[in-house]
């Protein structure tokens, strides 16, 4: 049996004013919000036994969500302190019984990976990506494919390695010891319990860490970031048929529910349900559940759910339940 745990209790302040009304892991990215595409992952898991979901600022709506769109066997458990990657898992852990193998996924980053691949073997697995400048990451320095050292956000880097967010434990046991210890210890200079401390402690103490390229790393921290990555997902997946009286450049989604009328959508265009997009040429953009957009020009926007945008042409980043250009 392999249990998961998805923290995603962060308040996503990068991300505001989306963050104001919202969490980070539902805001929507290539047709459904971004835990989605990481629970349709999760899902198809062999082997799968509880799903702990940490959750914290406004987590009845991903509790609502999970429950009304996946059949699993979920827990959550609430994060009143946000004190870092390291202090949830150990939050979820505390109260997972048992030494069964471990998937830990963050609730806000999208893979594109083989999880029963990544998990396979008896040796512990740690995702990375080579980046130009990994000081903003957890770094690994490595040593015949496996883990020699962990440090996070390193001024001076041992290589460019970033950890991606992404943790295969086997040796359960001993990473339930190594994060009391860690917590013991307190917050490290960042002011935060670090996953990085605890799988240091791991390897000092004799586990074995494969260090696993991941290809397919999509970060949802910023608005930026959020559009780059639903111009990748998109890129995937098929375009919806043509709606009369538009036209539909792909690669774009528009939901079932969605109206188009008299509007260019696309390419890389996101149209939530209920979404109405009257008159409008709209590229590189997500448009949430229930928005009207009328008589707009926008591109690399946002447009929150319920929000209602008239006659704008420009960028645009705006949050849910806002009206923009009305009289």
């Amino acid at each position: 049996m392999i249990n998961v745990i998805i923290p995603a209790a962060g308040v996503g302040t990068r991300l505001r004013p989306h963050t104001h009304t919202a969490p980070k892991a539902l805001l929507p990215v290539a047709g459904q919000p971004i835990l989605g595409h990481i629970l349709d992952r999760v899902v198809g898991l062999p082997g799968l036994g509880r799903v702990r979901i940490v959750v914290g600022f406004l987590g009845e709506q991903i509790e609502a969500y999970v429950r009304g769109h996946y059949d699993l066997n979920v827990e959550f458990v609430q994060q009143a302190e946000l004190r870092g990657l390291g202090y949830a898992v150990h939050l979820a852990l505390e109260t997972l019984h048992g030494d069964d193998p471990l998937l830990v996924i963050l609730g806000d980053t999208i893979l594109d990976i083989d999880l029963a691949g990544f998990l396979a073997g008896d040796d512990n697995a740690l995702g990375v990506q080579e980046v130009d400048d990994p000081r903003r990451f957890g770094v690994a320095e490595l040593a015949g494919g496996y883990v020699k050292r962990l440090v996070e956000k390193p001024a001076d880097p041992p290589s460019n390695w970033a950890v991606v967010g992404l943790y295969g434990i086997h040796s359960t046991a001993l990473l339930r010891t190594c994060l009391r210890e860690v917590v013991r210890r307190g917050e490290s200079g960042s002011g935060e319990i670090q996953m990085t401390d605890a799988l240091q402690l791991m390897v000092e103490r004799g586990a074995r860490l494969r260090a696993q390229p991941v290809e397919g790393w999509y970060d949802c921290g910023k608005p930026e970031t959020l559009l780059a990555t639903n111009k990748h997902l998109l890129a995937k997946r098929p375009t919806r048929h043509a709606i009369a009286g538009s036209v539909i450049v792909p690669p774009a989604y528009v939901a079932p529910t969605a109206q188009v009328e008299r509007s260019v959508i696309g390419p890389y265009v996101s149209i939530g349900e209920r979404a109405r997009i009257t008159e409008s040429v709209i590229k590189n953009a997500i448009i949430a559940d229930d928005a009207q957009v009328s008589g707009c020009v926008l591109e690399d926007s946002i447009v929150g759910a319920h929000a209602v945008v008239v006659g704008f042409a420009r960028h645009l980043n705006v949050g849910e339940s806002s009206e923009v250009g009305l009289p």
